[in-house]
């Protein structure tokens, strides 16, 4: 694993620091490789099994979601689908390894996150905004069921799972807030270093 980790984190900063200063085609390049990296990192995972498919397929939506965002405008409706049908196929795999509980606290705070969230970008999303608003329900539902496996079950799988989704959470929360209401230099940097680590995390919950 220690070589396909060292392979993910540089294929990863590469593109992180194209978004930030680098070339375009740093960005084209680099995207794609790390998420193919991420998904042979995957499929070494020493316990692999029917529900490590899901993380693969959630891997495989995310490449899908990241090319539809380099066509033009028209194609970001099927780019968000691609997301939302990622972080479903997350949320399939973190509701397989739980039983029923609930921590209360948890589902309120992921709440109140979402409704600041949208109430900031509502304005600006226009035709996008059932789409948008259907997604990050999708994924405040990913983090509140892997969040309850770890309130569950504290365990190193369930803590992993749990960071992963709530990076994947953080860097859609930068990105839409930086393209729907302000920008920032470090805006595309931020989202992708955040989205990088959300994927990995949930990969790595595979070798714990």
């Amino acid at each position: 694993m220690l070589w396909s980790f060292i392979a993910v984190c540089f294929s990863a900063w590469l593109y992180v620091d194209a978004s930030y200063r680098g070339p375009v085609w740093q960005r084209w390049v680099f995207k794609p490789v790390t998420i193919i990296l991420l998904l042979l990192l995957a499929l070494q995972a020493p316990i692999f099994n029917s529900i490590s498919y899901l993380v693969i397929a959630g891997l495989c939506a995310s490449m899908i979601g990241d090319a539809l965002t380099l066509l033009p405008r028209q194609r970001i409706l099927y780019a968000v689908g691609a997301f939302f049908l990622s972080h479903l196929l997350y949320t399939i795999y973190f509701a397989t390894q739980m039983t029923l509980s609930f921590f209360w606290p948890l589902p309120l705070v992921l709440l109140v996150i979402g409704a600041l969230l949208i109430a900031v970008i509502w304005s600006r999303l226009e035709e996008l905004r059932m789409p948008v608003l259907t997604f990050i329900g999708m994924t405040l539902v990913m983090v509140w069921l892997a969040g309850e496996q770890w309130f569950l079950r504290p365990t190193s799988t369930a803590l992993s799972g749990f960071l992963g989704a709530a990076l994947l959470l953080t860097g859609n929360i930068v990105w839409m807030v930086s393209h729907y209401r302000r920008r920032f230099r470090a805006d595309n940097a931020i989202s992708s270093a955040c989205y990088f680590a959300g994927h990995f995390l949930i990969v790595r919950s595979l070798y714990l």
